[in-house]
């Protein structure tokens, strides 16, 4: 059991939950340096001698959440673009307000976007880096772990894909590895040309990393691809986007063509979609990162999550960016947000199940099953703390309906303050 080393933490509190099992009234939990040794009841599980023991409380312990899907560097956006008459005036807008800021206010944002995450209990995000030249500087900032997609385009810029590509590959593989990782992300099929959409698979299965990319997450999107017209089929064709992709099916289809779908990949929105398309999806092993506020806040169609479950799609949650998240709603980059947004408007579906979205499925997602999002002796050290006071059979409802900050945060073992690791 102590194949981590000797214990060093030893936590109690009301309730230890660790998602992939059911709730533990006085639950323990042993930490060996950054990893989880044992899980119980507080009267199964002593304390040995001499480890440092904290008594939390009233609290549900449960795992650190994972956030499958993040713009860290436009959390200072919020609120700065009202939400347009199509999606494509929406890549206008930002488009223009990006080419407005300094590499300054974009590392600014980033760290402020992590702050927000750590203080609503997320240990582990999948971000994408616009900005890669930020890396490794901002990790360095923020105690949380997680995967920088690099992001990948090439329409605009019609630069050759194998150049574009090998640039960044260099620049990923200089980076240091620790709590955070490599991935790619090439930006979405109508911005990324196919080849670049292939070598970018290659490139990222060649080094057994994570894919990511944003698929069907409009109406235009879906009517460019699928019947070559539309206001986002119109603006690139008058940029001078090559369109003979176009007209040969769905945007999940083009992927496949592309050979980019596999296990090791996450389409983000996926709002748009046939069921042809989920059961390819599913078919591939291919996970879907849903964003709840921004699904909203375009005000797309309803989400058609049993769908892709029944389909067997891994369905999972995400934050997106504060760019898409209304003025009255929370500025707060924050995944019991988008909790509760799904619980509302699928209130058929389980709060166990939600919460699962948030941490088993995202963990899945980003390929850390197993190490994040479970509370299991082998996993790494990341828990947080959720106030609660009610009964034993309302633990889940409770951490979905949860606002406000967290009572603590542990990652890696180590607790979190002020953003910092004690």
């Amino acid at each position: 059991m102590l194949s981590a080393g000797p214990p060093t933490r030893y936590l109690r509190s009301r309730i230890l939950w660790p998602v992939a099992a059911p709730p533990l009234d006085n639950g323990a939990l042993l930490v060996a340096g950054d990893t989880i040794v044992a899980v119980g009841r507080a009267r199964d599980l002593p304390c040995p001698a001499g480890v440092d023991r904290v008594d939390l409380g009233d609290v549900v312990l449960m795992p650190g959440l994972v956030n499958a899907h993040c713009h860290l560097d436009y959390t200072h956006m919020a609120g700065q673009i009202a939400p347009q008459a199509s999606f494509t005036d929406w890549i206008k807008c930002i488009t223009a307000l990006k080419g407005t800021w300094t590499e300054a206010e974009f590392r600014a944002s980033w760290l402020a976007g992590a702050d927000s995450l750590v203080r609503h209990g997320v240990t582990t995000v999948g971000d994408i880096e616009a900005l890669p030249e930020l890396l490794p500087g901002v990790w360095e900032g923020t105690p949380l772990r997680g995967i920088s997609f690099f992001e990948l385009t090439g329409v605009k810029s019609r630069r050759n894909p194998a150049h574009l590509l090998g640039e960044t590959l260099a620049r990923a593989d200089a980076l240091p590895r620790g709590r955070w990782s490599a991935g790619l992300s090439p930006h979405a099929p109508y911005s990324t040309v196919p080849e670049l959409l292939r070598l970018s698979g290659e490139a990222a299965r060649a080094r057994g990393w994570r894919l990511t990319i944003h698929v069907a997450e409009s109406a235009e999107e879906d009517a460019m691809f699928r019947y070559r017209h539309g206001p986002l089929y119109d603006w690139l064709e008058r940029n001078e986007r090559d369109m003979s992709d176009c007209g040969e099916g769905s945007p999940v289809e083009h992927l496949e063509r592309c050979g980019l779908l596999g296990e090791d990949v996450i389409v983000v929105h996926a709002n748009y979609l046939q069921t042809e398309d989920m059961e390819l999806l599913a078919c591939r092993g291919v996970s879907v990162a849903h964003c709840p506020r921004s699904h909203e806040y375009f005000g797309h169609r309803p989400f058609a999550w049993r769908g892709l479950e029944r389909a067997g799609v891994n369905l999972c949650l995400g934050t997106d960016s504060l760019a898409t998240v209304r003025r009255r709603a929370e500025p707060e980059l924050n995944l019991f947000a988008e909790m509760r947004e799904f619980a509302r408007f699928a209130p058929e579906a389980a709060p166990e199940h939600v919460v699962r979205l948030a941490t088993v499925n995202a963990a899945r997602a980003l390929g850390l099953a197993g190490r994040v999002g479970v509370l299991a002796p082998g996993a790494w050290a990341d828990a947080i703390a959720v106030p609660f006071a009610g009964r034993g059979d309302e633990v889940a409802s409770a951490v979905v309906a949860h606002r406000g900050e967290v009572a603590a945060v542990l990652i890696g073992g180590a607790w979190i303050k002020d953003g910092r690791r004690l």
